[in-house]
């Protein structure tokens, strides 16, 4: 098979993937405050997800990498996801414009599932990758024209969903499900990708990881994963209040207005080359950050009114929030990490990010959410976007202090792993 169908192919696999993720995670909030989910609940609905990030390497570790095709362990963990996700909907299935809502026992039985649900499809996440890499000859050049085709895929159910005016609605939960049983069936028929790990002797130590704890033992390394756990706390404000803001301070089809998030994060990451090689990493990710400070500003001070203009430049930052700094934080990881310890480092960056802080994010947020909403009045929205901008002002004066090395002098002289014995 001609590298050009494979690369279709592959394509396809990004948008299915993203367009399961983005079809329900942004505007959740909006229905299920509808059938009686506090923010607490709410908070808690956000955090299963960075716990089945936290687990979800050991799955892909002990069985995708070992015993079974890549293809056919996405294919699976798709599909089982589609179950999880129809008992979630159907659970959550009451007459919302009839006032109809969940007891906590039954809410605690749909966080339940829906943690279920997100032990399922993160794996996913590494798996999706795994497998494009695989199949293609030159990963630099190839791969970032695959997985834009995942950012696309997140942006067209925003798009769809505000088109038919569904954002506050149980139909984004039901598309979800399709959309996950849709690609449970797609994934068989991507090229067979046998397990890399197959037959090999593996030990715990590199199982869980821990060779890769030795990057630590770096200052300027140190500094960045601690910078990167602590950003990732005020970031789980964004994409779990975010959507619920603009749609309760009147601005129309807030799923839509979201994936200009998306949209910005495309233009951003075709335009990193020219940012990187001028600016370096230490700047990237400093400007990622102040974009952070500057996104949460607009909306704690674009709350009064509302100033629509301040709320909309707050989502499009979302380009720079994450290209700049994660993105950017990940090609520095595998630069200086070597390739010895280069997966290994990389899912030390993902489980300190996504999966703890994340997780302690989502928690975080629920409760200052709770705290700003006095039960029968208004939300306090500016005391409340003002907490994150605290954070994450507080991280970007803490790395540009700490972070002394010069970064790019010693990208360029790595040519080995950085392990020690």
């Amino acid at each position: 098979m001609d590298s050009k169908s494979i690369q279709t192919r592959l394509s396809i696999m990004m948008f299915i993937q993203f367009f399961v993720w983005g079809s329900w995670y942004v505007t959740a909030p909006l229905y299920l405050r509808r059938v009686g989910f506090i923010p607490e609940n709410i908070g808690s609905v956000y955090a299963v997800g960075p716990l089945a990030g936290i687990l979800s390497p050991f799955i892909v570790g002990m069985i995708a990498d070992r015993f079974f095709s890549t293809e056919r362990v996405l294919g699976v963990l798709h599909l089982i996801g589609a179950g999880m996700m129809y008992f979630v909907t159907s659970q959550i299935n009451v007459d919302a414009e009839g006032g109809a809502t969940l007891s906590q026992e039954e809410i605690g039985t749909v966080v339940a599932c829906i943690f279920g649900y997100m032990l399922c499809y993160y794996p996913t996440l590494a798996l999706t990758n795994s497998l494009a890499m695989q199949n293609i000859e030159d990963s630099e050049k190839t791969f970032p024209l695959i997985r834009v085709f995942g950012t696309i895929g997140w942006i067209v159910p925003g798009v769809l969903i505000s088109l038919f005016t569904w954002d506050t609605t149980i139909n984004p939960f039901w598309i979800a499900t399709f959309a996950s049983l849709v690609m449970g069936i797609y994934c068989f028929t991507l090229p067979h990708t046998p397990p890399p790990g197959r037959g090999k002797k593996v030990s715990v130590r590199e199982i869980l990881g821990l060779d890769a704890l030795v990057l630590l033992k770096r200052p300027a390394y140190l500094t960045f994963m601690v910078s990167s756990f602590l950003i990732c706390i005020p970031l789980a404000f964004y994409y779990q209040i975010a959507a619920k803001y603009i749609e309760s301070v009147g601005v129309a089809n807030p799923a839509f207005k979201m994936t200009f998030g998306q949209m910005s994060e495309i233009i951003f990451m075709l335009a990193m080359p020219f940012f990187f090689k001028r600016l370096g990493v230490k700047k990237m990710l400093l400007v990622g950050m102040l974009a952070w400070v500057v996104r949460y500003s607009l909306f704690a001070f674009g709350a009064e009114g509302p100033v629509v203009w301040m709320l909309i430049g707050g989502i499009v930052l979302h380009g720079i929030c994450y290209d700049f700094f994660f993105v950017t934080g990940q090609i520095y990881t595998d630069k200086v990490a070597g390739p010895a310890i280069r997966s290994q480092a990389q899912g030390m960056l993902v489980l300190f990010t996504l999966g703890f802080g994340m997780m302690i994010g989502a928690k975080v947020a629920g409760y200052v959410e709770g705290y700003y909403s006095p039960e029968g009045g208004p939300v306090d929205w500016r005391s409340l976007w003002l907490i994150p901008t605290a954070m994450s002002a507080v991280v970007l004066v803490f790395f540009g202090l700490l972070f002394k090395d010069k970064v790019d002098r010693d990208i360029e002289a790595v040519d080995e792993p950085v392990v020690s014995a």
